[in-house]
């Protein structure tokens, strides 16, 4: 157990073949949970009409889910040049 530990604690190295990953746009998100998970169904508006079309489904326990928006809320804040305080605030 001890050896798993070690090993998730280490950096994993990306590798991203781009010709065959392709970064897709979205303009919608919607959000399934249930108690064993999480489903994200990342969709585009097609065009002026009120239709979407999902583009990426991403499933998840809701563990992962939960370390993910802890991550996510961690990289947006630093993005824009805040730090995340122990308070719960975000300041500059």
């Amino acid at each position: 157990m001890a050896e798993e530990k070690k090993v998730s604690d280490e950096q994993m190295a990306l590798n991203i073949n781009l010709d065959t990953t392709p970064v897709l746009y979205t303009d919608n998100v919607l959000i399934t949970v249930n108690p064993d998970g999480v489903v994200l169904d990342f969709c585009q508006r097609l065009g002026t009409t009120n239709q979407i079309r999902v583009v990426s489904r991403i499933g998840m326990s809701r563990e992962h889910a939960k370390k993910f928006l802890q991550s996510f809320e961690t990289i947006i804040a630093q993005s824009e040049g805040k730090l995340q305080t122990g308070s719960g605030k975000i300041t500059n």
